[in-house]
């Protein structure tokens, strides 16, 4: 019976760590695609000196991107700007940073 005991507590124990690291690899997974659709995003608008992070659409708001949410900062690369930006998008989900992509915006107006 021991033996048996010993058995079911292993095998629980590796389920619940298979579904613990399901769990991080879908949060990091959703987090990145996250990230990479806000950067294309803010590539796509007007040179500005701050962005807005771009609407999730409501069918996926209350599925894949619940407790997600998205922090964009853009800085000059110079003390004046001359029309390059460093952008940053940090992805946070229920409080806990996941992940921050880096890329880089030019003003293509001038």
């Amino acid at each position: 019976m021991a033996i048996l005991g010993l058995i079911a507590v292993a095998f629980l124990s590796g389920l619940s760590t298979a579904a613990k690291a399901t769990f991080i690899a879908d949060e990091q997974a959703t987090a990145e695609s996250l990230a990479r659709s806000q950067m294309e995003y803010v590539k796509s608008q007007p040179y500005a000196d701050s962005y807005s992070p771009a609407s999730i659409p409501e069918w996926l708001e209350d599925e894949d991107y619940s407790g997600y949410s998205v922090t964009i900062d853009a800085e000059p690369l110079h003390d004046t700007d001359q029309g390059i930006q460093k952008i940053t998008v940090t992805i946070e989900h229920l409080d806990k940073q996941l992940i921050t992509l880096d890329g880089y915006k030019v003003d293509r107006d001038d």
